[in-house]
């Protein structure tokens, strides 16, 4: 009995009470202009500028994912993500510029896009300079693994492949495979 007890809570608990706070938080968002494909489920994620935010169909989120616009506020979407993509648990988006994520991608967990810098004159306070800032593109059918940083201005090819804990900052050409600090070409997928 107590199996039987034990299982029926474990369904209730995530199969009913999450998806129902899932879709709450789902309209939510929406009101404040986020866009959300049909079929993507939205855990608790943190988001500043939800209307610079657009998620594709059947997208997995996975929980404490930081979607942060870093400027004041401007029209948007900045940060766009394609149908499809897996995004796991601690990612963070840093986005002024923009990034776009193509349809199929995987996003294993802990990975960071940063699209922009600070100034590093030693005449002024680095916190106040301007930085440069470029967007980061990444292609359809991609796999970042866990940790993976990608920083300004880096466009990721179609069917690339990362490596757990690479630093990302050239960019990378279609099938290839990069691994390291910073992340060097290792081979083609074939």
């Amino acid at each position: 009995m107590s199996y039987f007890f034990q299982q029926s809570l474990f369904i209730i608990r995530f199969r009913y009470i999450k998806r129902s706070i899932g879709y709450l938080r789902k309209k939510y968002y929406t009101l404040y202009g986020m866009k959300i494909g049909i079929s993507t489920f939205l855990p608790e994620i943190y988001i500043n500028w939800p209307h610079q935010v657009i998620i594709g169909n059947q997208c997995t989120l996975e929980h404490n994912i930081f979607l942060k616009y870093d400027g004041v506020w401007k029209k948007g979407p900045s940060i766009c993500i394609g149908d499809t993509v897996f995004i796991g648990a601690g990612c963070e988006f840093n986005i002024r510029e923009g990034i776009n994520v193509g349809a199929n991608t995987l996003i294993a967990s802990g990975c960071k896009f940063i699209d922009h810098d600070h100034g590093i004159s030693k005449h002024e306070l680095m916190r106040i300079q301007p930085g440069a800032e470029k967007a980061i593109k990444i292609g359809a059918d991609v796999w970042l693994g866990c940790n993976v940083i990608v920083l300004k201005g880096v466009e990721i090819g179609h069917g690339a492949i990362v490596a757990a804990g690479a630093v990302v900052t050239k960019s990378i050409s279609s099938y290839e495979i990069w691994a390291g600090v910073p992340a060097k070409k290792i081979g083609d997928r074939k």
